[in-house]
């Protein structure tokens, strides 16, 4: 546990990253309330939302995930947490499968990469996906990206394992204005525009073509590609390999047999924390951020047919 905490807070303290590890620093912010002023669903009416925690996955619904539980009951879906790895009778009543920042080992973050989800829970999910189901896959930075990429490899989704860094540090505001939030399904629902969203590092991939691109890294980024999680430094050695942002996205969604998919490379625009001595927040509920919570609720609509 020492181990852990200690790596947990060197991510946390040089990269000013969101750690998918949990530790001291990061609380979930008990105050951040997003009001649903006209629920899709009356309140624990709506569909189930199966949400894994059997994959060392430390983002859970009592944790920094909690915000999200809190913002989907109030939209009146069922909102459960699994500890169970994915079967065909997990999902058979599930609408939704959401699964964020899955870890083959939570102390254990350098190369050799492995997968989280065995070769049978990926022909599962993909099954029930094609046969109408829905997936909202989250992932982020190494060692999280290899963890989940041969799941979203059946999907046609290539994922980066390493750390997606802007080159000049600045916040990572994705809008429409700056031609890195693209005008879509979800970010154009009718009524629920989304002009802009706030993310904090995590990693980028590439989609198949018929996918739709949600945001783009492009030349502002630099994905590092060290062996050792270790290497990822506040002032980053010239011998760390790298490669361009350019033609990598982090958020997209498509349409798999029946079913449907969204996938997003970062998990910190959906959880509302409180992070280091300051409080600082970060997620849904930091000031430039307004938009992540409605963000959010159109990904869900979308995956549920309710856009």
């Amino acid at each position: 546990m020492q181990k852990l905490a200690s790596r947990c807070f060197f991510i946390w303290y040089t990269l000013v990253f969101w750690a998918p590890i949990g530790s001291a620093q990061q609380v979930a912010d008990e105050t951040f309330d997003y009001p649903v002023t006209v629920p899709v669903y009356k309140t624990g009416s709506g569909p189930l939302i199966v949400f894994d925690e059997a994959h060392n996955n430390a983002s859970t619904l009592r944790g920094a995930y909690a915000p999200f539980g809190k913002l989907l009951a109030s939209d009146g879906y069922q909102v459960v947490s699994s500890r169970e790895k994915v079967t065909s009778e997990l999902l058979k009543e599930a609408k939704i499968y959401v699964t964020v920042n899955a870890m083959y080992d939570m102390e254990d973050w350098d190369l050799p990469a492995r997968s989280a989800f065995s070769p049978d829970e990926i022909a599962e999910l993909a099954n029930w996906v094609a046969d109408g189901g829905s997936l909202f896959l989250v992932t982020d930075h190494m060692p999280c990206g290899a963890s989940v990429n041969e799941l979203a490899g059946r999907f046609g989704i290539n994922i980066i394992n390493g750390f997606a860094i802007r080159k000049d540090g600045r916040a990572e505001v994705f809008s429409k204005e700056k031609k890195t939030l693209m005008s879509n399904e979800i970010t154009s629902a009718r009524g629920k525009k989304i002009d802009s969203i706030m993310c904090w590092g995590g990693t980028g991939f590439i989609v198949p073509p018929h996918s739709h691109v949600i945001s783009v890294l492009g030349d502002d980024y630099r994905i590092y590609l060290p062996s050792q999680a270790s290497q990822i430094e506040k002032r980053l050695k010239a011998t760390i390999p790298y490669i361009s942002g350019r033609g990598f996205v982090n958020g997209a969604y498509l349409e798999f047999g029946k079913g449907r998919v969204v996938i997003f490379g970062d998990g910190a625009p959906f959880s509302a924390q409180l992070q280091g001595i300051k409080s600082e927040k970060r997620g849904m509920n930091h000031p430039w951020a307004t938009q992540n919570a409605q963000f959010l609720l159109n990904i869900i609509h979308w995956l549920d047919r309710a856009l």
